[in-house]
């Protein structure tokens, strides 16, 4: 008996994407299986200059990049970001999108704000892409990119 390979391709194609449907989770389907959580401490964390926080939140490998172009390492970003030389007044994460890539995710918005630099107030708005991982149960933020806006 001779059987055509048509029969068993299309077959094998639909065992597979049974299979693949099986074990898809859809990216944004509940807020603890996004980066949601972590973006709002971290927000909280720069508000408070709370290191603890910021030492939970980063990853050991953290590459935290700043509009400007500086880049600093975990150890360096939070000494900063905890320093007495300058505060955030008001802080607002504005139109946070997180994407889930397996043990990834991406998060972008706009952060806007008032930073409060030797006793000046400016005002920040700039845009910002952030890279978390999965480890263990926790995100953990991987990379940090801020850029300026087009106005």
């Amino acid at each position: 008996m001779r059987m055509s390979r048509r029969p068993i391709a299309t077959a094998a194609l639909g065992v597979a994407m049974l299979i693949a449907t099986r074990n898809f989770r859809p990216a944004l389907a509940q807020s603890d299986e996004t980066p949601a959580d972590a973006v709002e401490a971290f927000r909280k964390a720069m508000v408070a200059r709370d290191h603890n926080a910021f030492n939970a939140l980063c990853a050991a490998q953290l590459s935290y990049g700043h509009s400007g172009g500086k880049i600093q390492t975990k150890e360096e970003f939070i000494l900063a970001a905890t320093s007495e030389n300058s505060k955030w007044k008001t802080l607002e994460f504005a139109n946070v999108r997180n994407t889930v890539a397996g043990p990834n995710a991406i998060s972008r918005f706009t952060l806007n704000g008032e930073v409060e630099t030797d006793g000046r107030a400016e005002p920040v708005s700039i845009g910002v892409l952030m890279v978390w991982q999965k480890q263990g149960e926790a995100w953990k933020l991987l990379a940090r990119q801020g850029f300026k806006t087009e106005k």
